[in-house]
């Protein structure tokens, strides 16, 4: 039986922009664009209507920003839709808020469309997505941070079994599942329970959170099982 196509939600203050991406993920079989809004504001009513599987977010909109928005959205109770910042401002300081806020990617507007499609796809299976571009600025970020960052990051992983925090790790590198779970000698069923555990404990909703922390943390891999 064929897999449902993933739906998605475009959000931007700019109908050419939504034009533009509602004609390139139509191309994929796979996908199928169920709505647009053109502001943060509209976005809780948008999804509670449509059940979008993964919304593209812009980050500047007239009244509530798409930080704002994906704030939001990670704070829902029960199911949330996996959310990839869509933009032309990466700043650090841009792209660590929207990571934070629980955005599970972030991509700038000049992504090439087979890139973008095969981002959606990746966000909709649960996996981090970042531009080649945004992930050298949180690298950035990690290797030019403050100790005290450093250290309260360790202190959360601390939390964690030491196969947990294997885990994380190996999220922080970029590695999916079934990368993960070859690389542990797990099965892929146990990848995703660690992966479902570690965010419990320490309170974050995706997997690119976890990603950052484990960033922050550093040189995690001397911490005790």
């Amino acid at each position: 039986m064929d897999e449902p196509p993933i739906r998605v939600l475009l959000v931007d203050d700019d109908p050419l922009v939504c034009a533009g991406l509602r004609m390139m993920l139509r191309g994929a079989p796979d996908v199928d664009v169920v709505g647009e809004a053109a502001d943060g504001a509209d976005v809780p009513g948008a999804v509670e209507r449509l059940a979008p599987d993964v919304v593209l977010m812009d980050i500047r909109m007239p009244y509530v920003d798409g930080i704002a928005a994906t704030r939001a959205l990670a704070a829902r109770t029960g199911r949330a839709p996996r959310v990839i910042v869509l933009t032309t401002f990466d700043t650090e300081a841009t792209v660590i808020e929207a990571l934070r806020a629980g955005a599970s990617g972030f991509l700038v507007k000049h992504t090439p469309p087979e890139q973008i499609v095969e981002a959606v796809r990746r966000a909709a299976a649960g996996e981090p997505v970042l531009s080649p571009g945004v992930a050298r600025t949180l690298i950035a970020h990690v290797t030019g941070g403050a100790d005290r960052r450093t250290m309260k990051a360790r202190d959360h992983l601390a939390r964690l079994t030491g196969r947990e925090r294997e885990v994380a790790l190996a999220v922080a590198e970029g590695a999916g599942n079934a990368e993960i779970a070859a690389r542990l000698h797990l099965s892929v069923g146990a990848v995703k329970a660690h992966i479902s555990s570690a965010l419990t404990k320490l309170g974050l909703t995706n997997r690119t959170q976890l990603a950052v922390l484990a960033h922050d943390a550093r040189d995690t891999r001397d911490l005790g099982p």
